[in-house]
């Protein structure tokens, strides 16, 4: 069964070139994805992901590469700039004919309509349609036919109204919109009025009823209480009991936030245990191994199973711990030969 999957066919061909590379590295080096998780700090996800072209590796990732197998780190950039690059045009293509796709989902569903809007209703009155004063709805305006003029400015029949001031006339009047607004200075001051002696009320409420001096002043909230789990770095999904059970490298405990606390040799086999004091949990890891083997770890009464595949290595789920000398590794391989591994 081959060490790696077919790189997916859509793939630039510089990156397809660039993870082609990376592969060589690895196979080369001897090193299984796990062993080359532990010694450059990143994740056994993030380096299956990096070698099947599903993600481009960071700079970083690549420079820990070349250091752990090695390689001349110059060159190995210089190959994943080119890559980057062409990573970078796949996603603008990519994102263009997204954009392209809505778009073109967006007219369809509007009906494409023209680029000034709608046509504008036609027949009488149209264009034509104003709010009535006082809040009564639209209604037509009627056609007025200009007025001709005249030597005294003045239409034969119509009265001229009161000169226009920019607002609108109060309905019934000068003196009933003088008599709303003076309603409106008074309900604005009662209301003020109310506020301020519901405030007054209020913080007499609050300072109490003591005589020592500052009683009758409010108290500063306190600080809320700590809470007894820490704050978690970005990418760390769990703390303690609630990582029991869960796998390592999901939660973001494995990588850069984990370290080797105990290891034992088993037959032709490595087993360690995995200690992550971010998280407040370990796990047990085998690699060099045999398809078929096994390996557990145990802590405080919990325990989780790891069997190896086709990889030659396999971890098992974390259990909390306080501190990394409580957790125990265990091996049982397919020859028989049994181990654990003891506090270093």
């Amino acid at each position: 069964m081959p060490r790696w999957k077919a790189l997916p066919e859509e793939l630039d061909p510089q990156v397809r070139e660039f993870a082609s590379q990376l592969r060589r590295l690895v196979d080369r080096s001897g090193l299984s994805i796990a062993a080359l998780s532990d010694r450059t700090g990143y994740s056994k996800t993030s380096w299956e992901r990096f070698l099947n072209g599903r993600l481009l590796a960071p700079k970083g990732a690549i420079v820990a590469l070349a250091e752990v197998t090695g390689t001349n780190p110059v060159h190995l950039t210089t190959m994943w700039e080119l890559a980057e690059r062409a990573w970078s045009r796949a996603e603008m293509r990519h994102d263009m004919t997204m954009e392209a796709i809505r778009i073109s989902q967006a007219r369809a569903a509007l009906g494409e309509p023209g680029p000034n809007g709608p046509a504008a209703p036609s027949g009488r009155g149209a264009g034509l349609t104003t709010a009535a004063p006082g809040g009564e709805g639209p209604r037509d305006r009627p056609r007025v036919p200009a007025q001709p003029s005249s030597g005294s400015g003045r239409a034969a029949g119509h009265r001229p109204g009161p000169p226009h001031t920019g607002a609108p006339a109060s309905p019934g009047g000068p003196d009933r919109g003088r008599g709303r607004r003076r309603t409106a200075v008074f309900v604005a001051g009662l209301v003020g009025a109310l506020l301020v002696i519901a405030a007054a009320v209020l913080l007499t409420d609050l300072g109490g009823a003591g005589d020592e001096p500052g009683a009758d002043v409010a108290k500063s909230p306190t600080a809320a209480p700590a809470t007894s789990e820490p704050a978690l770095p970005a990418g760390v999904k769990c703390f303690g009991p609630d990582c029991t059970g869960q796998d390592p490298e999901s939660m973001g405990c494995g990588g850069q936030f984990a370290t080797t606390a105990s290891r034992a040799t088993v037959g032709t086999a490595l087993v360690e245990v995995r200690y992550s004091s971010t998280c407040g949990a370990a796990w047990a890891r085998i690699t060099q191994a045999t398809p078929g083997d096994k390996v557990r770890i145990s802590a405080g009464g919990e325990s989780g199973d790891g069997l190896v595949n086709a990889d030659k290595d396999a971890y098992t789920p974390m259990v909390a711990v306080a501190a990394e000398s409580e957790a125990k590794a265990c091996a049982t391989l397919t020859t028989g030969d049994e181990g654990c591994t003891t506090e270093q």
